[in-house]
């Protein structure tokens, strides 16, 4: 007996330490494959994340595209989980794309063409975005109700030095641009030849970057001689952001970034309306399904909701839709022969139709 009770233990150990259970995965998510004729017959492994609700409606969205997609895919999902859910985010497709297990592909793609004699294998970044142009995209607007008009990259350090290379060079593909901790000490600072020729380019549609550096990092000086250097060039159609993030380092400068930087490439309007145009909102107005009454005031230079004893401040995205940012609100007037007779309200979880009481 004194030597079946510990082999029962063994045994037992290792039922447990050699059992298989189910990996996690990410709901709403699915991956997908497309080998490119253009880059060497690679085989791209895609992640995409699609909107709650997408398979039951039928408008488009628009693409958010995530570099180092296996690292950085989880992250992104759960930003925009967050970012959403309070509010400061449309709903979005999101695209990573990932380069498999060889990091050399990671080089490849995402250095921009090199004329100092760098290392074989790298300088492939105008073959990848010719790849994302002309294979990519057409196959996720194929696929998804995505817009073509709206779409925004993301990366961090070789990943943030392929997005602003982007924005220099092929400055149209992409409406949005959010660079974490670029690598721009890769080619000697090659990089800032291009900002330099950035100054030329004529932009034609309105254009937002976000970009940012650990204070701890050994690149901070460089970073911060750049940002100061594309700030004072006061380009046309550019809304650009530079930030230092207090107490991070290269990696951990992610979070933040990809966070506030989607905040700040689908920042809303804050437009100040006439007394005459707010006035024709005020009022009170019966929510349908269970008759309740909220009224809607001009408070302070724009509108206020009040639900009982709560104020709520909204703010003017256009001259009929109006927000909160202090949770997911939307509200929609309608407007009928000049006169508004109702509204639409979105929370985060549920829609309602108020009418106005004339």
């Amino acid at each position: 007996m004194k030597y079946i009770l510990p082999f029962l233990i063994i045994v037992t150990l290792l039922q447990v330490h050699g059992q298989k259970y189910p990996e996690v995965t990410i709901p709403g998510s699915h991956v997908r494959y497309l080998t490119s004729s253009i880059v060497a017959g690679e085989e791209y492994e895609l992640h995409i994340l699609l909107p709650a609700g997408y398979e039951a409606g039928t408008k488009k969205y628009p693409v958010v595209y995530v570099m180092d997609s296996q690292w950085d895919f989880p992250l992104v999902n759960s930003i925009y989980g967050q970012q959403y859910y309070d509010g400061f985010i449309p709903e979005l497709i999101v695209v990573g794309v990932a380069w498999g297990g060889r990091r050399v592909l990671r080089t490849r793609d995402y250095t921009p063409p090199s004329t100092a004699g760098l290392q074989p294998g790298t300088g492939g970044a105008d073959k990848f975005l010719e790849f994302m142009k002309k294979e990519l995209f057409p196959f996720v607007e194929k696929n998804y109700r995505a817009e073509s008009d709206n779409r925004t990259l993301m990366g961090c350090s070789l990943g943030g030095l392929l997005t602003l290379y982007t924005l220099f060079t092929h400055t149209d593909m992409f409406t949005g641009y959010v660079a974490a901790s670029p690598a721009l000490g890769w080619d000697n600072g090659a990089l800032n030849k291009h900002a330099e020729n950035f100054s030329k380019v004529k932009i034609t549609k309105p254009i937002s970057v976000y970009m940012t550096v650990g204070d701890v990092e050994v690149g901070r000086p460089e970073f911060e001689s750049f940002s100061n250097q594309l700030r004072n060039k006061n380009y046309n159609n550019l809304r650009l952001v530079s930030k230092v993030l207090e107490n991070t380092g290269h990696s951990g400068t992610k979070g933040e970034t990809y966070s506030r930087g989607l905040q700040h490439v689908f920042e809303r309007n804050q437009l100040k309306l006439s007394d005459a145009q707010l006035n024709k909102f005020t009022g009170n107005y019966l929510i349908e399904k269970d008759n309740r009454e909220v009224k809607i005031i001009k408070e302070n230079g724009g509108l206020t909701l009040q639900v009982g004893p709560q104020s709520i401040p909204l703010l003017a995205d256009t001259e009929h839709d109006f927000y909160s940012r202090s949770f997911f609100l939307k509200i929609y007037f309608r407007e009928k022969n000049n006169v508004v007779d109702g509204c639409e309200v979105a929370t985060f979880e549920e829609r309602m139709t108020l009418k106005r009481k004339l």
